[in-house]
């Protein structure tokens, strides 16, 4: 199994358009995302994980120990409610937007990267980010 702990830059994108379309993002936010190139983190202390995007637009941390139940706060003002768990050396995040619009969020890691993949329920639609691994910790 890989190592989860470590940073990550980002190479590519699928379907994120169409993906963020879905989920409601507006055209512009959808363009500004889709144009960066994040930096991902993630670090576990105890019990305690964190998830960091970091780019030149926005860096977004979460926090959270796996199972029990978190807020994210969305560019738009909306709360995301999540719930994450480490499932066979991946991390899976359910989250439940304020409309009831569920989502998930997969990371699954090799030792070369890591590999987002974003699933939008009522839609169907998935979008992928893949990242190559820079730094293990």
């Amino acid at each position: 199994m890989a190592e989860i702990v470590g940073v990550y830059r980002h190479e590519r994108s699928e379907n994120f358009d169409e993906y963020f379309k879905a989920v409601g993002v507006p055209y512009i936010g959808r363009k500004m995302m889709a144009m960066s190139n994040p930096r991902l983190e993630i670090e576990q202390n105890g019990e305690k994980w964190t998830i960091r995007n970091v780019s030149a637009m926005r860096t977004n941390e979460l926090t959270f120990t796996p199972g029990t139940e978190y807020e994210e706060s969305m560019p738009s003002g909306d709360v995301v409610k999540n719930v994450t768990d480490v499932v066979d050396g991946r991390l899976v995040t359910n989250s439940i937007s304020p409309n009831g619009s569920r989502m998930t969020r997969t990371y699954e890691f090799t030792p070369e990267g890591a590999i987002l993949t974003m699933t939008h329920e009522a839609s169907g639609q998935v979008a992928k980010r893949f990242y190559k691994r820079v730094v293990a910790t």
